[in-house]
């Protein structure tokens, strides 16, 4: 029996060496079942031809296909147990010969060559001159190290342009790498049978199908909530406010903890995506936006987003957010996030993602994930498809871990740019503080008692999120009995984001600042999602934003500014200073 490592060496090594018109007739000659399907090589794909070629060969049929047919000459392939080189198959691999080669160019350049080839693994195995940057301390030269990797066939140019070159490790070549750099192997690729490798698997139409089960599952719960609580939920949103929403959660969880959850229920509200409008007419602006939260492993995250917003049956936490409107991302790679996203153009849901550091390990991410945040069109290569492009209408809840300091805090991800994306976002740092451990364990004790009932107030909760939103958005259950309500700033709620401006400007010491306007931005799209708690609290043909929520719109413009400036100031100065 052969070891899927080889037939997935095998596969790699057809890939690069026949093209897939190539490998169709090879699979017809050999009469594999699969090619029988297909009339034309392209309605194949060359992933799926080679694999199911390199399922059905042994490794004598290999040897005469590649004296038949005209394999890519100019191809390197150095794997563990198949070596192509200068036009010729050899049954036997080179990793014994790289090993001696990789040896000899660490007793040369010692630590600094280790360090060339771990930006290389950490890179993905492409090398190129923001990749040197990003991973290699001053003082290190890498082309001389280079140079001589590739000329002992351990690396290859893969581009080289008049003033710029790239390089890379061979696929088939990186385990190898990692295990001679001592660096945990990547999640081995698995070996699909015949029959499951048949069905092209397809993101964007299975994305589709669920798409429209969400669809189907918000439709379904709106149409009981009309049927048996439509008069309780709109004398619950009589009197529900931001204060009422913020009490609520300070009584299950503290005054410390509450306000994560609490900015991921405004979010809800804020998904429905109403118009900002001042007296004289359109703004441009929205009540969406994203919201990140991140700090150290432990301080809550994953519970603020995805507990309280999808819930936890064994948790005892109800939902608190809109049914049908949350995508769980959690196990999803940043590749297939970006396939699926085309499932829902036009349409505008929340993607909840609770690890967002593994999608900064994929290289490149940061310019297409800050076009996401954007919500602009995205257009990306991946490594055998183009993907888009297409128009991302929908907004992003996410969980990530940076090391706190003694004031600020410094991201784990490595992409320098990645502040790009955090302007992008609602932020806000957990820091683990004694007082803060303290509220989260009481609050674990107290959910594992049963003292802690999140059943009563999770359905009032999610039935007015829910019906507002349904409302905002003209669902067609609700369109007739109920009117589409814009938000309406006015100069007051400017003066008040002014007069924050100038407080937390007047604390900064520093001439340059480390965050952007659009934290403003942020911060009246906050209020203005936040004002949506009070559709049914008057018969107005708009919503004005309201003090409360205006209020908590500014102690998050405060914080989150005080954090960006590596708490330079206290949060709690200003704010006396400016409802003193």
């Amino acid at each position: 029996m052969i070891d899927d490592d080889k037939i997935v060496e095998r596969k790699l090594l057809l890939e690069r060496t026949f093209s897939v018109a190539d490998l169709f007739e090879i699979g017809r000659e050999l009469n594999i079942p699969y090619f029988n399907r297909f009339i034309s090589c392209w309605e194949t794909d060359v992933d799926e031809t080679a694999l199911e070629i390199a399922l059905n060969v042994s490794d004598t049929q290999l040897r005469e296909i590649y004296k038949k047919y005209a394999p890519r000459g100019w191809v390197l392939f150095r794997g563990k147990y198949y070596t192509f080189e200068n036009g010729v198959l050899r049954l036997t691999g080179s990793w014994d010969k790289i090993r001696t080669n990789i040896s000899e160019v660490k007793k040369k350049y010692g630590k600094k060559c280790v360090a060339v080839l771990k930006g290389m693994v950490e890179a993905g195995g492409n090398y190129g001159l923001k990749e040197i940057r990003q991973t290699l301390k001053q003082g290190i030269n890498p082309y001389p190290i280079l140079e001589k990797l590739e000329q002992l066939k351990i690396i290859v140019t893969s581009y080289k342009g008049d003033e710029y070159q790239e390089w890379k490790i061979l696929d088939e070549i990186l385990p190898l790498i990692q295990q001679e750099l001592g660096i945990p192997s990547l999640k081995p690729v698995s070996v699909v049978t015949p029959s499951v490798a048949a069905e092209k698997e397809d993101y964007v139409a299975e994305e589709r199908r669920k798409v429209e089960a969400m669809d189907q599952e918000l439709t379904s719960y709106l149409n009981n909530l009309i049927k048996h609580r439509l008069s309780s939920t709109i004398r619950f949103g009589k009197t529900f406010s931001v204060n009422a929403l913020a009490d609520y959660l300070q009584k299950l969880f503290g005054n410390l903890l509450y306000f994560d959850s609490f900015l991921s229920i405004i979010q809800q509200y804020g998904i429905a995506n109403a118009e900002i409008v001042n007296p004289q007419g359109k703004t441009g602006m929205r009540t969406g936006w994203s919201l990140a939260l991140f700090g150290e492993p432990g301080t809550g995250k994953s519970f603020s987003t995805r507990d309280m917003i999808l819930g936890k049956a064994d948790g005892k936490i109800r939902p608190h957010g809109i049914p049908g409107r949350n995508r769980y991302c959690g196990g999803i790679t940043p590749a297939r996030f970006i396939r699926i996203g085309q499932a829902y153009t036009g349409r505008t849901f929340n993607f909840v993602v609770p690890e967002f550091n593994d999608w900064f390990r994929a290289s490149g991410m940061v310019d297409v994930l800050k076009v996401a945040m954007e919500r602009g069109e995205i257009k990306y290569e991946l490594h055998r498809e183009v993907v888009g492009p297409y128009r991302f209408d929908s907004f992003l809840s996410v969980n990530y871990n940076t090391r706190v300091l003694g004031r600020g805090y410094e991201v784990t991800i490595s992409d320098p740019n990645f502040n790009a994306i955090e302007d992008r976002m609602i932020c806000r740092l957990h820091r683990l503080t004694k007082k803060r451990f303290v509220e989260i364990a009481q609050s674990q004790m107290r959910l594992a008692l049963g003292e802690i009932d999140v059943e009563g107030g999770a359905q009032g909760v999610r039935d007015h999120v829910t019906l507002v939103y349904a409302i905002e958005t003209g669902h067609p259950l609700v369109k007739e009995q109920f009117p589409y309500k814009p938000v309406m700033i006015t100069s007051e709620t400017y003066d008040m984001i002014k007069k924050a401006r100038e407080a937390i400007l007047g604390h900064i010491r520093r001439e340059s600042l480390r965050f952007s306007a659009r934290l403003e931005n942020h911060a009246i799209r906050f209020a203005c999602a936040a004002s949506l708690l009070n559709y049914f609290h008057s018969d107005l043909d708009y919503i004005p934003v309201s003090e409360d929520a205006l209020k908590q719109a500014v102690k998050l413009y405060v914080e989150e500014a005080s954090v960006r400036s590596r708490e330079e100031f206290r949060p709690e100065d200003v704010l006396e200073e400016l409802f003193s």
